[in-house]
């Protein structure tokens, strides 16, 4: 069934602040100082989806170094394990507390269209909080956004695969720039020298835009970096349509707040030109 209604905010007062100013004003924090470089034009970036106290400033200055097209796609983990393995959302808009962002239905139904293992689902965002945290930044640097939102509950190399080649299929026959998020926090719940080392054998094939071995990499190391699959799924449409390189924004762990060494979450800003 097609979702046309309104999906409210699921994490509002929690990831992030609920009210508009303060919400506003948290981004924009997050955004500055403004980097010294013009913002570039990207195929794809890597962001974290934490709480913003813990990786705000990670994703503000991924955001904050790109150009921001009116179209971008935001493939998330699936955290709930409820709906279906790789499910859409080609109708309707998303609420935040700086108002709401429409879905670009074309572009949606298009995607189906060319990847069948996509499914309507609706219920696998509703309580999914790894697009929702990205939306603000996005509407602060993109006041006309549109997006579309997937959220990928496989690991199966082959479906992730296609998934990006349908995406680089369908931007590569627009004339408009679309930029292609996945959101993905890095490794979980090790102490903090332990997830800089396995972070870092991640980011590696990352930098090189190596979707399959950045894949095995995690799936063979024990890494638990949640959105894996929107990330191999962004780099297999990014080296598709012809990305060059690859850089690591910024690199933190929760610790680097929180001051807790024993058990930390890694965050890893890439961007992918």
């Amino acid at each position: 069934m097609i979702a046309t209604s309104l999906r409210h905010p699921a994490v509002a007062g929690r990831f992030y602040p609920s009210d508009q100013k303060l919400l506003a004003e948290e981004v924009r924090s997050y955004l500055s100082p403004t980097p010294k470089q013009k913002p570039v034009r990207a195929v794809g970036c890597i962001v974290p989806h934490a709480g913003y106290m813990y990786s705000g400033h990670v994703a503000g200055a991924v955001f904050a170094s790109l150009e921001i097209p009116q179209l971008c796609l935001v493939l998330c983990p699936n955290h709930t394990g409820v709906g279906r393995a790789l499910a859409i959302v080609s109708e309707g808009a998303w609420e935040t507390p700086l108002g709401n962002v429409a879905i670009d239905n074309s572009f949606a139904a298009a995607l189906k269209q060319r990847c069948p293992l996509l499914h309507e689902d609706s219920t696998a965002h509703r309580n999914e909080h790894a697009t929702e945290v990205e939306l603000p930044f996005l509407q602060v640097r993109q006041p006309q956004l549109k997006f579309v939102p997937i959220a990928l509950g496989t690991s199966r190399f082959d479906a992730l695969e296609q998934l990006g080649k349908a995406i680089a299929d369908l931007i590569a026959a627009r004339n408009d720039p679309v930029l292609i998020v996945a959101s993905s926090d890095m490794n979980h719940y090790e102490s903090d020298a332990i997830t800089r080392v396995k972070d870092h054998s991640a980011i590696e094939p990352i930098l090189a835009l190596n979707a399959r071995a950045l894949y095995d990499v995690v799936t063979q190391q024990n890494i638990s970096m949640c959105g894996f699959g929107p990330a191999v799924a962004m780099l297999t449409a990014a080296k598709k349509l012809g990305a060059k390189s690859a850089e690591l924004i910024k690199y933190a762990t929760s610790g680097d707040v929180s001051g807790d060494r024993e058990l930390v979450v890694g965050y890893a800003g890439v961007l992918v030109r």
